[in-house]
């Protein structure tokens, strides 16, 4: 991160950031993104670019890297925004979307149901599932929120799970009895 702070932050000429009093608005074609940035970090928005200073050299410098990275999620999440994709492994296993909700049907005995957060929206693709929006936070921690419903099991990998997840499965109790007795005889 510390030498991240000292690269600026290119900006889109469909993104427009404004700084009023601490309050860094992104808004971009995706939406409109705010950050409350501390006393001790200044904005310096020039043509195409922003970078962030501190006000005194005492100030903790290790906020200026995070801020910097909050300010590029910003950035990047409303001109293009962010995306998790969730896959559902199973017999049986459906989604559907109501609006602004997504209803799980994974094997219990009622559906889940769960609403999706202002700027997140879900869309069903055959047995995936994918969560969009411009917050790459709210993204993250819905797309988090629906695995926490059926996480996959470790023994034939059923379950809710990202696409890219591998999920390392576990010999059953039949293999390490068999196993166990081929390697005593």
């Amino acid at each position: 991160m510390a030498k991240l702070k000292k690269k600026p932050i290119i900006i889109n000429n469909n993104i427009k950031i404004e700084n009023r009093g601490g309050l860094l608005t992104v808004t971009g074609p995706k939406g409109l993104l705010s950050i409350a940035l501390p006393q001790s970090i200044e904005p310096v928005i020039s043509a195409g670019e922003i970078s962030l200073k501190l006000k005194s050299s005492a100030s903790d410098i290790s906020l200026l890297g995070l801020y910097h990275s909050l300010v590029q999620n910003a950035v990047i999440g409303t001109l293009d925004g962010w995306k998790k994709n969730l896959e559902m492994v199973g017999v049986g296993f459906r989604a559907q979307t109501d609006g602004m909700k997504i209803i799980l049907n994974v094997g219990f005995t009622h559906p889940v149901e769960i609403t999706a957060p202002p700027g997140v929206s879900f869309k069903i693709v055959e047995n995936k599932i994918i969560v969009e929006g411009a917050d790459k936070y709210l993204v993250g921690e819905t797309a988090a929120k629906i695995r926490r419903v059926k996480p996959p099991e470790p023994y034939k990998g059923k379950g809710i799970k990202y696409v890219d997840e591998k999920v390392r499965k576990k010999a059953g109790k039949a293999a390490k009895a068999v196993g166990g007795a081929v390697g005593k005889a």
